[in-house]
């Protein structure tokens, strides 16, 4: 499974890509909003930053405008991926975008037919969310399953599952288990992955033990 990092901070997008363990990132308008200063400016920065897939939404929600808008950020860096709302126009201009060969995430997934149609309209990746999904009383979960078991059923689909709106670690290997092939998390659940009491315990067992020898490696 590919991870993505949920962030527009620059700060944070530095630390934890530092880990090596970042394929991407995705950002969308409240990020941006949250980080301030110039959307551009920042996608640029962060494309610079991350080799992977960097995803830049566009703000129009009619199609002549999202091409408009799309061409711009396609040209601020070759690994931008363009972010598209599903939405009736942003599933044309999906297919416009895919057709250059322009990367594109379709967002704001929440139905398997809704994931049938980005695939069809050629998205690189299409994002359910599963949090929203489980906010409202509905199993995210088992739409992930849903989508990556209809995907597998057919050899031209080559649109990526990226699992968005993860709330916690569980939600990450549940959907790695389904075979989705992305999960994009906010940096707060990426670094609760690395964490377990039995770890810190251990951890801190044997470096008690080895200063109890005395010894140094170096």
């Amino acid at each position: 499974m590919k991870f993505f990092l949920d962030s527009a901070n620059l700060q944070e997008i530095a630390e934890i890509n530092n880990y090596g363990l970042i394929d991407g990132i995705t950002t969308n308008p409240t990020l941006i909003a949250k980080a301030g200063g110039d959307f551009k400016a920042i996608i640029a920065q962060i494309c610079e930053m991350v080799a992977g897939p960097v995803s830049a939404e566009v703000a129009s929600t009619e199609y002549n405008q999202m091409i408009k808008e799309g061409e711009v950020l396609s040209k601020i860096a070759k690994n931008v991926c363009i972010k598209l709302p599903l939405t009736i126009d942003g599933l044309k201009a999906c297919r416009y975008f895919a057709d250059r060969h322009i990367q594109t995430n379709v967002t704001l997934c929440f139905s398997a037919a809704q994931a049938l149609l980005a695939a069809k309209a050629g998205a690189t990746f299409v994002s359910p969310f599963v949090g929203r999904l489980d906010d409202i009383g509905q199993d995210g979960l088992e739409l992930i399953s849903e989508i990556v078991q209809i995907f597998a059923n057919y050899s031209n689909i080559t649109t990526q599952v990226l699992v968005a709106s993860v709330r916690n670690p569980i939600h990450v290997t549940a959907t790695a288990k389904m075979g989705a092939h992305v999960a994009t998390l906010p940096g707060k659940i990426f670094k609760q992955m690395f964490q377990h009491p039995l770890t810190d315990n251990g951890l801190a067992t044997f470096v008690a033990d080895w200063a109890s020898t005395g010894q140094k490696i170096i």
